[in-house]
This record gives structure tokens, sequence and C-alpha cells, in this order.
């Protein structure tokens, strides 16, 4: 039985159409914006006719972006394709994918049974279709051409096998060789000799493709050569030999290796290495180009059992509110404080393991939620001299509405952004520790990756959770060669933002016990609002609080925002979880006097949102420090501290611990100083006072602890994995362009010059006249134009007027009535009736 597979084995090519360009030409304006659809770097910038675009498509950059978009079997077929002829029937590209269904397949192989044939059969179809659509491959079905470009990514060759394993074919091994080395071989192979070096190529390339008589030669083979031959079959199909080059016959040859080289079934491809030729091991896999054909996408497989789709929900909630809440404590840390930024962009070690403790989270959590607010615009750097990381404006908007508002904010930045948190701390390409923040945490596979993983956790039943491994195994099918760089330990990157996006999916309530939930699903369909969603899920915000007598107060549950801002003004986080404990201190309380408040306001509200009545120890220590609070005053001198109580300005200027102030008095009620007003402020309190500051008027400054904010900034960009897609309108002109252009290029002329495409040339009384004669028979006519930034294109005009020096003609190729300048013109030609 013999095989079609070899480059001898060609079949007559069919009628249709000759070029690339021609079947773009007969594809409807559909197919033409799906493919434009499909590969949007084909548009930048939009080609002038089809001739330009046919060109664009077998660029080598483009046909490579186009490959990284197939699944793994439309990339299969490509790859079967690039090991036969031009030309090849959808029928050989079946056999090279299934093998020959009388011929045993090779002992490696994975077997097929005839469910799987039959598989292979119903998707191959849809895959070569996959593969016109996008102008990888044309021609009609018993005549399939690959681009050229795309060939050569995918033929298989000596120094690059690609996924096949297969290598060059025997006569691109046998290039150069000699035409007494190639009468050797078909003496020692047993064949009569031939005329010429090419009858010697074709002859011994029809040997190893006619099954029949390359069994027959193959049974002659000593068994060590059979076994060198099956250690190559599979790839790499090259070898290390000494002395390969050497003419070895039949009669010479004492080892397998010279056994094989004799008869052409190893070639040398240098003095020190073989190849096997594709005809031969196609023949020794029984005709197959790959080990094992997945024409089915692999579903995923969870091992943990479905849970409650209310539980997932509710446990997604939960961890959405606690992600709103976390987002919302650090920025109001960092309003307080703000981090410096490095000088090469980034947040330092120390301000990243600061705001760890912080959160009481791990480094890496908090370099998650540091690059989630980054990403979602609420934080950024203040652009000032000494730069530093602050919220933004929009964090305040941010702040004002609901819950579940916020999280959707939150859930959206996050799915569409290139950032990747969890690179931070590793190695960049020099040995430095990649920094939060920073400029280098940028992958454009992050948010194909992302999506991707959520959507086949969307298409599991719901509450079904799985993990990384058990996704893994799809994504690698619907996207092979999207992996990323290969680390060093063997890992895809791919493989890695799998995991990292299930747990920042679990931290940020996407997915709660491993499950997706149900805001989660409706982030990604955008089918309805998943703060609507959200929003039912959620506890309802509580207005009260429970005040206890130990100087605490236990929310028993989330607050509305605006009580838990002015309850955090006046006491402090102690505890978080189900119930927040805050406590009231000295501190805590001078804090909200600071801000503006007495102590009227302050036991006015703790009185109007407390279930129980104020404590006593309370609302004392409230009304002690109020009663010290702003007695003392400190201003500009280089700053000066007066108080209306003569005793406690000298109680402070008799402190040792005011020594490095360097007090004097100036008058009974009037201290001086040679520090700051911050430093002195600071140093007072420090010491036990209650201090407040004062404008040069006298007035009292009220300092809000979240004043600091940066100039309005936007959100950062992701970083552009290629071209944007183009929308429904910009398809539409770039089309009607490209039409419009091919029709001028490809219409029929009078007097064509010898390159239908270069532009006319005539003279300008010529092109004048002809104009002006148009104009009065009302011919149509095909002209050049050069416009004002030196761009040449050809046009078919209808000319309706000819005066100073221009014409006014309907142009064909912008629909529309329009004015050309006559010195502009290169030339003009009659079109044919």
């Amino acid at each position: 039985m013999t095989t079609q597979q070899g480059p001898q084995r060609q079949s007559r090519t069919p009628a249709g159409p000759r070029t690339l360009a021609e079947e773009l030409r007969a594809r409807p304006d559909d197919a033409l914006a799906a493919l434009l659809r499909s590969r949007p770097d084909l548009l930048n910038p939009v080609p002038g006719d089809l001739t330009q675009l046919s060109a664009r498509l077998s660029s080598r950059a483009s046909a490579l972006r186009a490959l990284e978009r197939l699944d793994r079997f439309t990339l299969q077929v490509a790859e079967a394709l690039a090991t036969a002829p031009d030309g090849t029937s959808l029928a050989t590209v079946r056999t090279l994918l299934t093998g020959p269904a009388k011929v045993k397949p090779h002992p490696g192989a994975t077997p097929l049974t005839p469910a799987d044939r039959a598989a292979v059969a119903a998707a191959l179809p849809r895959a070569v279709a996959v593969l016109r659509d996008r102008a990888l491959l044309w021609g009609p079905d018993n005549g399939l051409r690959l681009v050229l470009a795309v060939r050569e990514a995918l033929a298989p060759t000596a120094a690059n096998p690609g996924r096949t394993g297969l290598g060059p074919t025997l006569a691109d091994a046998t290039t150069g060789m000699s035409p007494a080395r190639l009468q050797q071989l078909l003496a020692s192979a047993g064949q009569p000799a031939t005329p010429d070096p090419v009858t010697a190529v074709a002859a011994l390339a029809a040997l190893l493709t006619d099954r029949a008589r390359c069994t027959a030669l193959l049974d002659t083979a000593p068994e060590p050569a059979l076994r060198l031959l099956d250690r190559l079959v599979w790839g790499p199909p090259t070898g290390t030999v000494p002395d390969a080059t050497r003419p070895v016959t039949a009669e010479d040859a004492q080892s397998p290796v010279e056994w094989l080289l004799a008869r052409g079934l190893l070639l040398p491809t240098s003095p020190g290495s073989v190849v096997l030729p594709r005809e031969l091991a196609l023949h020794l896999r029984g005709g197959r180009t790959h080990r094992t054909v997945e024409p089915l996408q692999p579903e995923p497989e969870p091992a943990a059992p479905p849970r409650d789709p209310q539980t997932v929900d509710s446990a997604a909630a939960g961890q959405a509110h606690t992600a709103v809440k976390t987002v919302e404590e650090l920025l109001d840390t960092w309003g307080l404080t703000p981090p410096p930024t490095l000088r090469a962009g980034g947040l330092g070690v120390r301000d990243l393991k600061r705001a760890a403790q912080t959160l009481e989270a791990t480094e890496q959590q908090a370099a998650f939620w540091l690059e989630l607010a980054y990403t979602a615009g609420l934080l950024a750097p203040d652009g000032e001299a000494d730069e530093c990381w602050a919220p933004t404006p929009a964090y305040d908007g941010w702040l004002q509405l609901d819950t579940a508002e916020r999280w959707s904010v939150l859930a959206g930045a996050w799915l569409t952004a290139t950032r990747v948190p969890a690179l931070t701390g590793t190695q960049d390409g020099k040995g430095k520790p990649r920094a939060a923040l920073g400029p280098e945490l940028d992958r454009t596979l992050a948010p194909s990756v992302r999506r991707a993983a959520l959507a086949l956790l969307a298409e599991l039943p719901p509450g079904t959770p799985a993990t990384a491994a058990e996704l893994l195994p799809t994504l690698r099918w619907q996207r092979p060669l999207r992996g990323g760089p290969t680390g060093p330990d063997s890992h895809e990157l791919r493989d890695d933002l799998t995991t990292w996006t299930l747990a920042e999916a679990e931290l940020l309530g996407i997915t709660g016990r491993g499950a997706l939930g149900a805001p989660a699903r409706a982030l990604l369909t955008a089918e309805s609002d998943p703060a609507e969603v959200l929003a039912p899920l959620l506890p309802r915000p509580l207005d009260h609080v429970i005040l206890q007598p130990d100087l605490t107060a236990i929310a028993p549950g989330p607050l509305l925002t605006p009580l838990a801002q002015a309850l955090a003004l006046c006491a402090d986080i102690e505890s978080k979880g189900g119930a927040t404990v805050y406590r009231f201190t000295p501190t805590s309380v001078r804090r909200a006097l600071d801000a503006g408040r007495t102590a009227a306001d302050l036991q006015a509200f703790l009185a109007q949102h407390s279930r129980t009545p104020v404590p006593q120890p309370l609302a004392y220590l409230i009304d002690d420090v109020a009663r010290r609070h702003g007695i003392l005053r400190v201003g500009a001198a280089s700053s000066y501290l007066r108080c209306d109580d003569p005793a406690l300005l000298n109680e402070v200027l008799a402190d040792r611990r005011a020594a490095d102030l360097r007090l004097r008095l100036l008058a009974p009620t009037v201290l001086a100083a040679q520090a700051a007003p911050d430093v002195l402020l600071a140093a007072l309190r420090t010491m036990g006072y209650a201090p407040a500051a004062e404008s040069a008027e006298g007035d009292v400054l009220i300092t809000r602890p979240d004043s600091h904010r940066t100039p309005p900034r936007s959100a950062p960009t992701p970083v552009p994995d290629g071209p944007p897609t183009p929308d429904d309108t910009l398809l539409a002109a770039a089309i009607k362009a490209v039409r419009a252009g091919d029709r001028a290029a490809t219409a029929s002329r009078r007097e064509p010059t010898p390159d239908p495409r270069q532009l006319p040339r005539t003279a300008a009384a010529e092109t004048l006249a002809t104009l002006q004669t148009a104009v009065l028979l009302g011919e149509r006519m095909w002209i050049g134009y050069l416009n004002a930034e030196g761009i040449a294109s050809q046009r078919i005009i209808d000319p309706v007027k000819v005066e100073g020096g221009f014409v006014t003609a309907f142009d064909h190729h912008a629909d529309e009535l329009r004015t050309f300048a006559l010195h502009r013109i290169t030339g003009v030609a009659e079109l044919d009736e």
C-alpha cells in the first residue's frame, strides 16, 4: 500500500483562485470584516487594495501573531499541511493526522479508536475553515495551500523540527549532494540508476513513500539499525555521527549507522550530524505527523464535589466586602502617612512590610491590594519633588459609592489589568528583585489568561470548584502557543498566571470556596450589573454600635461608610472580623479634636449611634482630653507657645524633655522655641500635652488626617496585547476603501501600463485635455494622485468640472464629491466601457 505524503506525489492543481489576492477578491464584505477583526494588525495602515492586503497577510510577524491564537487541533492541522506539499487535499490532511486506516501505527503513538477517527473527521472542516477565514490557508478543499509565511514558520527542518518532531524532506536534505553520491545511494538501496540528480532524488523519495518497497528494504536492515531509527522517529530527528559526510556504500558499511547512511535512510546535515528524512519518518510512524492528535477540547474534571451555590455566593460576597474594606483601610493609612516612591519607580521593601503589618497580611497579599488600588486609579504618585504614593481624588468619589459598586470597580479593573502583583520580589533580567507598584510587573498575557480561567469556571455547574491543575489542560489546548516565556523551573508563564488568578480571585471575592460566585458571572457576561447581583448578598450595613464601660465600642457587623469613618476618627480599631472592636484612647480622642470636633459633638455623636448609654468612663475621657486640648497654642516665630495659664507654661519650661526645643520665656503667657511648629507640636504631644496649632491671626488650625491627595490622576492603561479590535464603523470604512482601491488597481484600461498597479504617467497638457473631454462626454477616468503627504494612490473618478487648476469629480474611493489639484495628478487613463 502506498501513501500520499511524498513531495513527488502532488495531485493536479484544481481550478480555482491562482493567488491569495484573487481569493480575497471573491470574499463577501462580511468575510473580509471577520478577517480584519481576527487580525487587526492588518489595518495599520489600511491597505490600499487587496493585493497589498494579501502581501501583508504573508508577512512573518502577522502570520506568527495569528498562529498564536489557534487552538491545538487547528494548529495540528496547519502543521500537517506544512509537512505536505502545496495543493494537498483535505483527505490527505486527514490521513496525515490519523494515519491510513489499514496501516499499523507505531507503538509510540497514541492508539486511535474508530470514534477518535470520526472525531478527527468531524473537527477537520471546522479547523480548515478557521485557517481559511484568517487567511492562513487558501485554495479549495482538493488543493489547499498555506500562506508562505505560515509554511516557513511551521515546516519542520533539521534545526527546528517543531511540534511534529519531523525533519526535512529527502529533497531538502540532499541539496548540494554530488550526482555521483546520489547514484551510490540508489545502487545501495537496490534501485536502478537515473540520468540526472533530479530524477535520482525523485526515485529515492518514491522508494521511501512506497510502503511495500520501503518495508521490504527495512526488513533487510540489521536490528541495531532499526533500533537507531526508532530513537529518531518521534524527534528530534537528528543525531551526532563522526565524519557523517563520508561516501559509504553498501559493501563498505560496517556499523548500523553506516548501513543507514549507505542507503540514504540517514542523510548528513554537517560533517558531524545526520538527519532522518521526513518521508522515512512518516513511514515508520504509520503515516502520522503527530504522536497524539487532539480534535476535541479536553473538559476540566474537578475532583472536589459541587458545593451549595448559595454557600458559594455567600462566601464570595463576604470576601468581596472584606476586599473593599481592606483597600479602604490601606488607602486611609497612606493618606495619613504616604510612603515615598523609589527613584526607579515602585515601593520600597520596608514600606511594603509596613503595609503588610497594617493589613495583617503577607507581603504578597499586601502587594496584591496595592496593585489593585493602583490599577483602579485610586492610588498614584503625587508628582512632588519628594514623590510619594497617595490616594487620588478618585478615591474620595469611590468612598461615596455603596459597597457593591465599590467592589464592581475593583473587580472590573482587576479583570482587564496587565499588572501581575505576584511578580513582586522575583528577580528581573539583572538579578534584582522587582518592586511592588514598579514598572516591570506588566504582562500582556495576564488579562486573557484571567478571563479564560474564569470562563472555564463559569462553564462548570454552579458551585463547582476547580484547581489550576484541573483547568490547565483545557487552557493549553485553547492556545498552545500562548504560554509565555519559560522560567528556570520550566513553568510556562500561563501556568503561573492561572495559579495566581485563582488565588487573587478568592481574595477579591470573585470566587467563594474555589467556585465562581454569581456576581462574577455577571461581571464576565456583562448581561447584568454585578453590583446589583452582589448587593442582596452583602450584609445590611448597621447604623449603630455598642459602647462598653472598658472604653471600647463593638460594631456587630459592617457599618455605614460615614459612621465607620467618623468612628475611626475618634477610636482605634483593636480587632477585626465578624464584629469590629474600637478602643477609645486619649490619642484617638485628641485626633478627633484636632479634626475640628468638640467634646459636645463627640458626646452627641456617640449617644446618637449607640444602642447603650455613653458609659461614664468614656464621657470622662472625652471631657478630660477636651479640657486640656488647645490650652497650649503653637505658632510660628521660628515657633512660639502661648497659654493663658502661666503656671502651665512654667511647667513646660522646666520639663527636661523640652531641652532640645530651646524654649525661652517672652512673656508670662508666651514661650519662644527654636523649632518648627510641627516639630514643637509633636514634641509636646510626646510629653503628654494636648497642644493645638493656630494661624497667624490666632485662630485654631483644624487639620484633617486624610488631607493628602495626589493631583487628578487617571488609572494606568493596560499594556496592549497587539492592536485593538476595530469596531464595526472602522471595519466598514476600511473595507470600502480597500474595495475602491482594488477596483482602481484592477480596472481594465484602453492603454494599460506594463504593470497595471503602477500610477499612470501623462504630460500635464494631456492630463488637462483628457479630463476636460471626460467632463464633456461624461466618461469615467482612472487617475494617479499624490496627496499633500506624498502618499500615492489610484482613484476612479467621474469628472464634473475642471477650472482654476482643480478638478471636481465624484471619487469612487471615498464615495463622495471631492476636489483634486491638477498638479498632483500624475496621469490619467480611460477605462474600458
